[in-house]
């Protein structure tokens, strides 16, 4: 029995989380046709096709979808086996700044996996607006940082990127009325930008009907249904739904967020950001 390679399950990852080769490519740092040649090695190895044509692109056969659900099981296992040798005996202590966004998500789960192989790190976890925590990153009080992204910086480790999304309530959403209600944070926002460009640009009238410093004061404002506001899917939960076509609100750009390491970052935050450079960047084609 062969054993799989872990390097050509992450490209095959990335093509079934991206959906070309050529974005696949791109996330693992090869060309395209060393993609190709992965995936074909693959397909040698299992004995049936992992993709098949379709129109000038290709899509996951059967057995790909199949393969999809071990690809993620085997490298997680892998993962966690190699933090756990290499952080069982560390300790010290690191920084994480991040946003709301992600620290009521999926960043749990991936902290938890963190805990089980560095028992003896203590995490200080920051979570807040993106400013304030770039400043305090900027000052060397964080290691780690997941914020808002403004631009390429040279210890930027990854970039994720997630659909912006209309929301309102899903019990009583907002009317189609002349002028559209919408709830936006407390400037700078880079949501609160795109949701006013968006729409200024297509000539729809509207007015601010919440503002709040935090996401939670958003989220009682949306709730509520006295407005709309421009966030992820991350933001989708309970009395919060994606808001109806019939207010026919102008498109809005992907929001991106920059995972960014401190130079001369130890082991620990090094396995940390490596960790969530994977374990998000998956998180964020599933939102």
């Amino acid at each position: 029995m062969q054993a799989f390679d872990p390097d050509l399950l992450r490209t095959f990852l990335a093509f079934a989380e991206s959906g070309s080769l050529t974005n696949a490519a791109a996330a693992v740092g090869r060309t395209p046709s060393a993609v190709t040649a992965q995936m074909q090695r693959l397909e040698t190895m299992i004995g049936e096709p992992l993709l098949a044509p379709s129109g000038r692109g290709r899509i996951l056969t059967p057995a790909g979808e199949e393969l999809v659900v071990h690809a993620r099981r085997i490298l997680e296992v892998h993962r966690d086996a190699w933090l756990s040798l290499k952080g069982a005996s560390t300790d010290g202590r690191l920084a994480l700044g991040c946003t709301q966004d992600f620290a009521d998500s999926n960043l749990p789960d991936l902290l938890r996996r963190f805990g089980r192989t560095h028992p003896r790190v203590r995490l200080d976890l920051r979570v807040g607006r993106s400013r304030e925590l770039t400043s305090a990153y900027d000052q060397g009080l964080i290691e780690v940082l997941i914020v808002m992204r403004e631009g390429p910086t040279p210890d930027e480790l990854a970039i994720l990127r997630e659909p912006m999304l209309w929301l309102s309530s899903s019990d009583a959403p907002p009317t189609a009325d002349s002028e559209l209600p919408i709830a936006v944070l407390d400037p700078p926002c880079g949501f609160r930008a795109a949701a006013t460009a968006a729409l200024d640009e297509t000539g729809r009238r509207y007015r601010i009907a919440a503002t709040s410093p935090s996401l939670s004061g958003l989220r009682a404002a949306v709730r509520s249904g006295i407005a709309v506001t421009a966030r992820t899917a991350r933001f989708l939960g309970e009395g919060i739904a994606v808001a109806p076509q019939a207010l026919s609100l102008p498109a809005l750009p992907n929001a991106e967020f920059s995972l960014r390491l401190k130079a001369k970052a130890d082991k620990p935050a090094s396995s940390l950001a490596t960790l969530l450079a994977e374990g998000l960047a998956a998180g964020s084609e599933r939102w």
